[in-house]
């Protein structure tokens, strides 16, 4: 790793730390009042109304919500593809079909997730996909996005780039987790827009 890149790791734990906090705070009410608004601007993006595959997520706590959106794909004849973490933090894949297609899995100490329940199609299913929905918790002006630090969205945007798959990357966050400049390290790579209860913003 670069000078830069060591340089960057304790400032990104720090902003890790306050993000996470500040979303800490929100109520149930929040959240699905967020949820909601979320859906409806993230549907109007023509990369969505283009897509028959997005590889997606359930967010979980306090993250924005996603099942407004994924059960809104869904209903538009989108597939839908969500996450299954794998012991070394690399993502398998497999096909939403609804909220009785979700299995809640505790990964050791960490929380818990909801996943796809049935058939796993293999990491290189995401390479199918048209949009790939991020999670995060922060988004910069250049569109750098600062992840939870697990490695496992680090991961699939290596392998999109090892398949040439040239995916539209859109990050879902709240207002406040559009800011002005996040740490970055040499892997690092800008999205192309980002989603929030009140609109869209696009980079490069």
């Amino acid at each position: 790793m670069s000078h830069a890149g060591r340089a960057a790791e304790p400032d990104k734990r720090m902003l890790r730390r306050e993000l996470l906090a500040v979303r800490g705070r929100l109520t149930a009410d929040d959240v699905r009042a967020s949820a909601t608004a979320l859906a409806g601007r993230a549907l109007e993006l023509p990369e969505l109304a283009r897509a028959r595959t997005v590889a997606a997520y359930v967010s979980v706590g306090g993250e924005p919500g996603t099942l407004a959106l994924l059960d809104a794909l869904r209903a538009r004849g989108v597939r839908v593809l969500l996450p299954a973490l794998l012991p070394d933090n690399d993502l398998d894949w497999g096909a939403y079909t609804g909220g009785d297609s979700l299995a809640r899995v505790q990964h050791g100490g960490k929380m818990a997730l909801f996943e796809p329940a049935g058939e796993r199609l293999g990491p290189g299913a995401v390479t199918e996909a048209d949009v790939v929905l991020l999670p995060g918790l922060a988004v910069d002006a250049r569109g750098m996005r600062l992840g939870r630090g697990g490695g496992s969205y680090d991961r699939v945007l290596a392998r999109l780039e090892r398949a040439r798959a040239h995916p539209a990357l859109v990050v879902l966050l709240y207002d406040s987790e559009v800011v002005e400049r996040v740490p970055e390290e040499p892997h690092d790579r800008p999205v192309h827009a980002v989603v929030t209860p009140s609109g869209v913003r696009r980079f490069g």
